[in-house]
Formats: C-alpha cells, sequence, structure tokens
C-alpha cells in the first residue's frame, strides 16, 4: 500500500527568521485571513499556487523554501 504524501511547509520557521512575524502581518500581506495563515502552517489546508507565490514573495525567498513535496521514490 502507498502511503499518500503530504505537501509540507516552512511558513512559521520563516516567520519567526523575519523579526517574528504575527499570523496576522503575514495573512495581511498576503491578502487572506490569519484562519487561513494557521490552516495552511498546520497542514490542514493546501494554499493554491497563486497563494503559494505569495506567501513565498512576502519572505522573498523562492516557492520550494516555504512549500516542500516529499520524494515518493525513497
Amino acid at each position: 500500500m502507498v502511503k499518500p504524501t503530504k505537501v509540507t511547509n516552512s511558513i512559521r520557521a520563516l516567520r519567526f527568521a523575519h523579526g517574528e512575524m504575527k499570523q496576522a502581518e503575514l495573512a495581511d500581506r498576503v491578502g487572506v485571513t490569519r484562519q487561513t495563515i494557521i490552516a495552511i502552517e498546520q497542514g490542514r489546508y493546501s494554499p493554491s499556487l497563486e497563494m503559494a507565490f505569495r506567501i513565498a514573495r512576502v519572505f522573498n525567498v523562492p516557492l520550494d523554501d516555504v512549500f516542500q513535496y516529499p520524494d515518493t521514490d525513497a
């Protein structure tokens, strides 16, 4: 049986690396609610590609520094 893979993210770590940015501040800068940011951080919600790019731009990092998709060949 193949285990389903899950997209993970580094949003919380990036927020803290950028001056302990609050979830509400990130939400304002991305244009979503704080609840959406919480759900994404906790892996309960996968953002659209557009939203993922907006999040990466807030931190000024490449998309794959924010979101990771595990290698299924391992």
